[in-house]
C-alpha cells in the first residue's frame, strides 16, 4: 500500500492534530527529524470517505458499513504504524458516536 505523507497545513484539524501528537510521542520520529507522518492511502481515503458521510448525513446503513471497512483496515495495518491505527480509531469513533445520536433520537 503506498503512503501519503500528512501535510498538516493541508488537512483538516483532527488529521493536523494527529500528526503532531504522532511527533511529539514517537521517539523515533523526533530521532529522524521527520517534518510529515506517513498514512496508508487506504487510511486516508477511509477517513475521508467517513468524513464525507457524517458531513453529508448519510443513512446508517451507508455508515455502518464504512464502520465494517474500518475495522478490516486496522487489522491490516500493523500495531507499530501509528499514524495509521490513530487515524483509523478517530474515523471509528466519529463514526460510531454519530450513530450513537441517531439511536438515542
Amino acid at each position: 500500500m503506498p503512503d501519503v505523507q500528512t501535510h498538516p497545513q493541508l488537512f483538516d484539524d483532527d488529521i493536523a492534530s494527529l500528526t503532531a501528537l504522532t511527533l511529539i510521542v514517537s521517539s523515533e520520529c523526533r530521532r529522524q527529524n521527520v517534518v510529515n507522518v506517513r498514512i496508508s492511502q487506504l487510511t486516508l481515503s477511509l477517513y475521508l470517505i467517513t468524513h464525507c458521510q457524517l458531513k453529508l448525513h448519510h443513512s446508517v446503513a451507508s455508515l455502518t458499513q464504512t464502520l465494517d471497512y474500518v475495522k478490516v483496515a486496522q487489522g491490516r495495518h500493523p500495531v507499530h504504524r501509528t499514524p495509521d491505527q490513530l487515524t483509523l480509531r478517530l474515523a471509528e469513533c466519529k463514526t460510531t458516536t454519530h450513530l450513537r445520536l441517531i439511536q438515542s433520537n
